[in-house]
């Protein structure tokens, strides 16, 4: 089967395009594989972070993508329809992760030959910080496509609700990013980070966003005794002068360390190595990407009920499910984490779990949705 791939690739960073290399290397394994990617993402005026890029200490995939598409120039919207067209590819595959994008990928789709069918990844259907134009865009987007992939039964469940039709769907799940190498003693990545090593050492991974509930845990830490210690570690999108704020209200300088950066690739496996537990206080979510990093290096982690998160936390087996993103459940939960679960227990429960969520399994799962259509 010929099978061609539309989304963002190397030189672009970040979870979106560490995913579709995994899919890339997976499907070529037994598949005809041709990558699409964009030749300007996003405009650099509207780029929250500091770069789009990859670094020279990101261990990126360097799929042999065709960089074609510019998301704000619709003449290169038939541009990448044409090329794609000419690989002549039996299935197209697009993922979505943003409305802002699903205009040019959705003009692109439209374009392509008849006789592919066209199916849209969907890492979630609506954001998490609502815009008034997102539905109407997402819209747009899916009714290219002839059938769809979800990673969550939320993803699945809304996309029902913003685009009903009798069309196939195939639910299958986020598997492990284990690209970042293995796992540290703890004490050598707690040297390397400069974070002490006789305390419960929690963190806080990823982008920072309003919906990632940031300020629900450093008030939970609050609640705590101070035997516990945090670490922050991702760039901020948005404004860090709240959380800076709210530490010092909180007066938890001493403990709390706070790395306000991307973190390159190079440097993940200290985070999670150096952490007892990885904490999730999500107000909204579909799936997580953290939790998938975290479970690789054997790092418990405690979400909050939302979205598809329970979907691949197994409570009080993998971690713990708190109900709502509150500081008060969030404490609570991690002082059950402590308290009530044993370490080693708890590390063989994640080592079965990843025997499920391979990449590998992904991959044969994926083949076989293709095939049927």
């Amino acid at each position: 089967m010929k099978i061609a791939l539309l989304s963002a690739f190397y030189p672009y960073r970040g979870g979106i395009s560490q995913f579709g290399a995994h899919v890339f290397r997976q499907l070529a394994t037994k598949h005809s594989v041709t990558a699409f990617t964009f030749k300007r993402q996003y405009p650099s005026v509207l780029f929250p972070g500091k770069t789009q890029l990859v670094t020279e200490e990101d261990m990126a995939d360097k799929i042999p993508a065709s960089r074609l598409l510019d998301s704000i120039n619709p003449l290169s919207f038939g541009k990448t329809a044409r090329k794609i067209n000419e690989s002549r590819p039996d299935v197209l595959i697009t993922q979505y992760w943003m409305p802002f994008l699903a205009p040019s990928m959705g003009s692109v789709t439209g374009r392509v030959n008849r006789k592919t069918k066209k199916l849209a990844l969907l890492h979630n259907a609506l954001p998490h910080e609502a815009g008034i134009l997102d539905k109407v865009m997402l819209r747009y987007y899916l009714k290219k496509h002839d059938g769809f992939i979800v990673l969550s039964e939320s993803v699945e469940n809304d996309l029902k609700r913003v685009y009903p039709g009798n069309y196939p769907v195939c639910r299958l799940f986020h598997p492990l990013y284990d690209h970042f190498g293995e796992k540290m003693s703890q004490e050598d990545a707690c040297n390397e980070l400069q974070i002490p090593t006789d305390k419960k050492v929690l963190l806080f991974f990823g982008l920072i966003r309003d919906y990632k509930g940031l300020d629900i845990l450093i008030d939970a830490l609050a609640e705590l005794d101070a035997s516990y210690h945090l670490v922050i570690a991702g760039e901020c999108y948005g404004d860090r002068t709240k959380y800076d704020a709210l530490i010092d209200e909180k007066q938890l300088h001493e403990r709390i360390t706070f790395h306000e950066e991307y973190i390159p690739d190079n440097r993940v496996a200290a985070y999670f190595s150096a952490a007892d537990l990885c904490v999730l206080p999500y107000r909204s979510a579909t799936q997580s990407g953290i939790t998938m990093i975290s479970l690789h290096f054997n790092t418990p982690v405690l979400a909050t009920q939302v979205g598809g998160l329970a979907e691949s936390i197994e409570d009080g087996k993998t971690g713990i499910l708190v109900e709502k993103a509150t500081s008060i459940k969030v404490a609570k939960g991690i002082r059950r984490y402590f308290e009530d679960m044993d370490s080693s227990d708890v590390e063989q429960h994640i080592e079965q779990v990843k025997q499920e969520l391979s990449w590998e399994n992904f991959g044969t799962q994926l083949s076989a949705f293709c095939k049927s259509l």
